[in-house]
């Protein structure tokens, strides 16, 4: 039988940055500019539609409509967002969100990274900030449902295609 302790279990396991009670953590990227910025994970950011929009866009997402976004983002469990701070100028450059039953599961919606912060590790950064956050929570069962291309990229985060080969089942309107 397959047991979500043990997946939950291995994707913990794979987090090494340390938990602290702030709900902002720094992350430092090795960058060729002169320029100088900082990024920061938060879950306590109010997030901008607009800014969202212009995020998803970055990456090729089809647009939603803002008022179904904003009921999304509003009966979200948990929403973390990527910040680049630049002069005074803060940029939103990813963002994640979780919904949950707040006592036993949760599942990662919406992962995005601006391509330009791509395969520098803050996608990572980010899930693990995530993990530890609803573990925090006493969420002990994290799911995420991902597309073909990024299926290697949370398998090496620890996530596993479920073993059983139970398959989901969706519900779409006509």
């Amino acid at each position: 039988m397959f047991s979500w302790r043990r997946l939950f279990n291995n994707i913990s396991s794979n987090i090494k940055a340390k938990t602290t009670s702030s709900s902002r953590e720094r992350i430092s990227l090795k960058k060729k500019s002169t320029l100088q910025s900082r990024i920061f994970f938060t879950k306590e950011r109010e997030i901008d539609l607009y800014d969202l929009e212009e995020l998803c866009d970055s990456v090729g997402w089809s647009r939603r409509p803002l008022r179904k976004v904003k009921r999304a983002l509003n009966n979200s469990f948990i929403i973390v967002s990527a910040w680049e701070v630049r002069k005074n100028q803060r940029r939103l450059i990813g963002f994640a969100r979780a919904t949950s039953d707040h006592a036993f599961n949760a599942t990662i919606w919406d992962v995005v990274i601006h391509p330009r912060f791509q395969s520098k590790g803050l996608g990572k950064g980010m899930i693990n900030y995530m993990i530890r956050h609803l573990k925090n929570e006493d969420i002990s069962n994290i799911t995420l449902f991902a597309d073909p291309q990024v299926i290697n990229f949370y398998c090496r985060l620890g996530f596993i295609i479920e073993p059983e080969g139970i398959k989901g089942m969706f519900w779409y309107p006509n």
